[in-house]
């Protein structure tokens, strides 16, 4: 089944700064309406989906990729899987956590795929750095201008998967721990313990590199 809009329409997706931008605001009415009549074959309630999510979903994506070809796939990899499995959402959560999900999935499984090449190249040329070493996107003029964003962007994409989730999804995206915890499945007590570590751990990562 293809997506039903060109998620690429409308989106330049840059490294934001670490500012936190929350979701849009949801009227639960308006979002069960919109979901409704999409899953009943409405292509344009799907697009006014797309349309209200679109720009926090991309941005979650920049933050876990760094790189921003790979945020747009993943984003548009994140609207199709929705649109295909949108019968399976029963309006007992919020809509834009459910996105969340769907793209956290989308964005473990890019970062894998593309980490396997990485040591599959890097064992053909029969050694090297490490692709976590070597992989540096080419930073944006935010970027270009303080040296300090880019070492943070890089340290938060060194910690392990279950602390980078946390500190994206609450310090960059502005999310609560209750809507963090709806989002990983877990308590809200497991992520404020989580994101003490991601702190903690970023914290000690940035001491001990220039």
């Amino acid at each position: 089944m293809d997506l039903p809009v060109d998620l690429s329409r409308s989106i330049d997706w840059k490294i934001s700064s670490t500012t936190p931008v929350p979701a849009p605001p949801e009227t639960v009415d308006a979002i069960a309406g919109l979901i409704a009549s999409a899953q009943a074959g409405e292509t344009g309630a799907f697009r006014q989906l797309v349309d209200l999510h679109q720009e926090p979903i991309l941005r979650f994506c920049g933050h876990w990729l760094r790189n921003a070809e790979d945020a747009q796939e993943a984003a548009q990899d994140t609207f199709l899987r929705a649109w295909q499995a949108l019968d399976c959402f029963e309006n007992r959560g919020h809509f834009s956590h459910w996105l969340y999900r769907i793209a956290l999935n989308v964005c473990r499984d890019r970062h894998k795929s593309k980490a396997s090449r990485q040591r599959r190249a890097t064992a053909t040329l029969g050694g090297g750095e490490s692709p976590l070493a070597c992989h540096r996107p080419a930073p944006d003029e935010a970027l270009a201008r303080s040296g300090d964003l880019e070492k943070l962007q890089r340290g938060i994409h060194l910690l392990p998967e279950r602390l980078r989730a946390v500190l994206i999804l609450c310090a960059q995206e502005g999310l609560s721990h209750e809507e963090c915890a709806e989002i990983l499945h877990c308590s809200s007590r497991a992520v404020e313990g989580r994101l003490y570590r991601a702190r903690k751990e970023l914290l000690a990562w940035w001491n001990r590199v220039e």
